[in-house]
Order: structure tokens, then sequence, then C-alpha cells
């Protein structure tokens, strides 16, 4: 497997792991139906949270969050809303960034943006 594929498996796990600590209740991870796919969707306080992960190795490209560009920030609208579809959900939802990035010692440091764009955005 190519190294970003691991760092990838491993910030997402670091996410997940991030969420529970701060008592999401996690849903589901790597949720995939038909072409929609969304990293993680959690739940806390009546909130269901939709989280897009962005690890990356290095910020000397810019930091993680801003890899997240105007297509995918549509494609994780339209897929939450086969979601809410699918599971007819009623709770109010957001959508949050968590930005990973990984530290010369190999540890990770992690940032949580809540609300971090809005499906008017697109």
């Amino acid at each position: 497997m190519a190294l970003h594929n691991d760092l990838g498996k491993q910030g997402e796990k670091t996410a997940e792991d991030f969420l529970l600590s701060k008592g999401y209740e996690i849903r589901h991870t790597n949720w995939k139906s038909g072409k929609y796919e969304l990293d993680i969707v959690a739940e806390k306080d009546n909130m269901l949270a939709v989280v897009e992960v962005k690890a990356r190795s290095s910020n000397f490209f810019g930091n993680p969050e801003e890899f997240v560009g105007k297509g995918k920030v549509k494609r994780t609208i339209d897929a939450t809303h086969h979601y809410i579809e699918m599971y007819d959900s009623k709770l109010e939802t957001r959508f949050d960034i968590i930005s990973i990035l990984k530290t010369s010692d190999g540890k990770f440091d992690v940032e949580h943006i809540e609300d971090a764009f809005a499906a008017w955005q697109i």
C-alpha cells in the first residue's frame, strides 16, 4: 500500500479516536453508498456531524484543511443528503473537518473545525 494511503488510514483512525474522546458516538466510518462516500458520520448532543478528514505529513504546501476544495464540499453535501434520506435522520446536521498533521516525532496534531462549511456555500 502506498505511504499516503497508510497516512490516510492513520489519520481517519486518529480522527475517530479524537471524536470518541470528545463524547461523540460514531455512526459510520468510510460510509459508502453507490457513488457517495463520507469519512465519518458522528452524533453528539442531537447533532449529526459529517466529518471530512484530511491528513498530511507536512504543511509545506498548506494546512490539511486547505485541501478540501469546492468539488469535495459539493460531493460531501450530496452524499449527506443521500445519507439523511437513507437513514431518515431528523437531526440537525453540520459539516466539520478534522485536520491532521503528522509531526516530526511521528505523532499527530489534530484540529477539529466545526461548521467548516455549509450547504449554501456551493
